[in-house]
């Protein structure tokens, strides 16, 4: 009789939102209102949970596909889309081109963003055909735009070491993760090394947070599971979900410890949506380390 093997356990979670995103990304949590940020790129659509009382709002963002967000010191959000970088005020609704607006070429959006604990906005560009032609940009608070690298597929996976002396990127189509060396005090990055791939697995690499020892956590698209890496890139733990297409995390809750899970949906064809309830919604899972605060845009 031929060996059996059990899968492993799925982690215990907690549904934050049922609602079927087509492609949920990007969860930020704000300590300030102790609420969750996080946007479904398909349908420029802007959510927000309020943690004191359960409600849930969105909100439709102009200019196109939404890639990524981000908390802004003085208050609202920053938004990166298909036309630009503009200011978001969640209070009014209004939404307004950001000092150093700088549009992309054709058929070309913004995709996965993060703050920097100094303040200044990293943004990755994408072609919506998945065209190597995306680039890496750093948006300072004074608006200005600096191409910082090209020849990306889709860009994720943006994140910072604890003592901020590391970049974290990756491009989810090449089933590549790299380290960087940051030079916080002047952003700038050099020393591209490999830090982990997918290729030859069914998960390609999605949005990253990083905890407070340091371990880099990502969401591996169309792989159903999370990953911790150590900062040498070794593979600490894996958790399975209860979605395939898990987008992209981040720490919250009141001690951060919470890890929030966005997901995806537009893939999956009607048999898959059937069998898969939770295709697009948000988890939460207890990650059993705490995680770090969100850094805020600084212009």
């Amino acid at each position: 009789m031929a060996p059996t093997t059990k899968a492993p356990p799925m982690i215990d979670y907690t549904v934050v939102s049922a609602h079927r995103d087509l492609l949920g990304e990007v969860p930020i949590w704000c300590e300030r209102t102790a609420s969750l940020w996080w946007i479904d790129v398909l349908r420029s659509a802007l959510h927000h949970l309020d943690t004191a009382t359960g409600q849930i709002t969105t909100a439709t963002t102009q200019g196109g596909r939404i890639g990524s967000i981000a908390l802004r010191e003085q208050g609202g959000l920053l938004v990166a889309n298909s036309e630009g970088i503009d200011f978001f005020d969640p209070g009014t609704g209004t939404q307004q081109p950001f000092a150093g607006y700088g549009r992309l070429g054709p058929a070309q959006r913004f995709n996965d963003g993060r703050v920097d604990r100094q303040g200044r906005f990293w943004v990755g560009s994408m072609h919506e055909e998945f065209l190597p032609q995306g680039t890496l940009f750093r948006v300072d608070t004074d608006g200005t735009i600096t191409a910082i690298f090209g020849d990306i597929i889709v860009p994720n996976g943006i994140a910072f070491s604890p003592d901020s002396r590391t970049l974290y990127f990756a491009d989810t189509r090449r089933f590549s993760m790299w380290s960087f060396d940051f030079d916080a005090a002047t952003g700038m990055i050099s020393n591209r090394t490999a830090f982990s791939d997918t290729k030859g697995k069914p998960g390609r690499p999605d949005g990253s947070a990083v905890d407070s020892e340091g371990f880099i956590w990502n969401a591996e698209y169309a792989g159903g599971q999370i990953v911790r890496y150590a900062p040498n890139g070794r593979i600490d733990r894996t958790i399975d979900l209860p979605m395939s297409h898990p987008t992209s995390l981040c720490f919250g809750g009141p001690d951060l410890q919470t890890l929030f899970i966005t997901s995806g949906s537009y893939t999956l064809s009607p048999d898959a949506l059937a069998a898969e309830p939770l295709a697009g919604a948000v988890i939460a899972i207890h990650a059993g380390v705490k995680g770090l605060p969100e850094p805020r845009f600084g212009g």
